[in-house]
């Protein structure tokens, strides 16, 4: 299986044209010292920046049309902040399929998070390109339906990621994680609350919810993919 496969099998799309996936990959260091005659991805990201804010939007605008627009702008905020794409990126490893430049590899380009952040988004342009909009909404919901489901949880429906999380810390000896509310937005029956958990000072991850509880377990879920 090529490189190429392995990736679209991640990503769930098989592209017509693979030449816009190799763009996609292709950071302007490599394509500068090799004269890559399908270019770079920086145009591709510019793209993908713009069908990942539509995309994002009409998800949240569907699972929570009662919140206000200033709440769905913290949402969408959120959800497309590099912090948060990073983690996607990182899930289906796209590091490892970057051309680089010599540079860029030496000083670890494969695990920065802009340059993954780009290439992310520089995919999901080239897969809007070679197939539409709605194979972009289908890739893109894969990663985001988790979270936006995590949004509105009620108590006894929330999965316990904080014991998971405590547990995962301890078998490690990585200490004890701290949650902390670091905004509240909204009137009072309807709040939106954004939660960042630290791990022996350090922040970790950033959840958010219509509760302080959803939050944490929001944060935790993103903390332990990372610990």
């Amino acid at each position: 299986m090529r490189r190429s496969q392995e990736l679209e099998s991640q990503l769930g799309y098989t592209f017509s044209d693979v030449s816009l996936l190799r763009r996609a990959l292709t950071h302007s260091s490599h394509a500068n010292e090799q004269n890559a005659s399908d270019g770079d991805n920086e145009q591709l990201e510019f793209l993908g920046d713009a069908v990942l804010g539509f995309l994002i939007s009409d998800f949240l605008f569907r699972a929570h049309p009662t919140l206000t627009e200033g709440q769905l702008s913290k949402l969408k905020g959120f959800f497309v902040s590099a912090a948060n794409l990073v983690k996607y990126a990182e899930r289906i490893d796209l590091g490892s399929h970057l051309q680089l430049g010599k540079g860029e590899e030496k000083t670890g380009g494969r695990t920065k998070q802009a340059l993954l952040v780009d290439a992310f988004e520089a995919v999901l342009g080239a897969i809007y390109l070679d197939g539409g909009i709605e194979p972009a909404r289908r890739v893109m919901q894969s990663f985001f339906d988790p979270q936006i489901g995590d949004v509105e949880q009620s108590e006894r429906q929330l999965p316990d990621f904080k014991t998971g999380l405590q547990e995962q810390l301890q078998a490690r000896h990585l200490g004890r994680a701290d949650y902390i509310v670091t905004s509240e937005e909204g009137p009072d029956h309807q709040k939106l609350f954004t939660v960042e958990v630290f791990i022996d000072g350090a922040s970790i991850a950033r959840g958010v919810g219509l509760t302080k509880k959803a939050a944490e377990q929001a944060a935790a879920r993103q903390a332990l993919e990372r610990v």
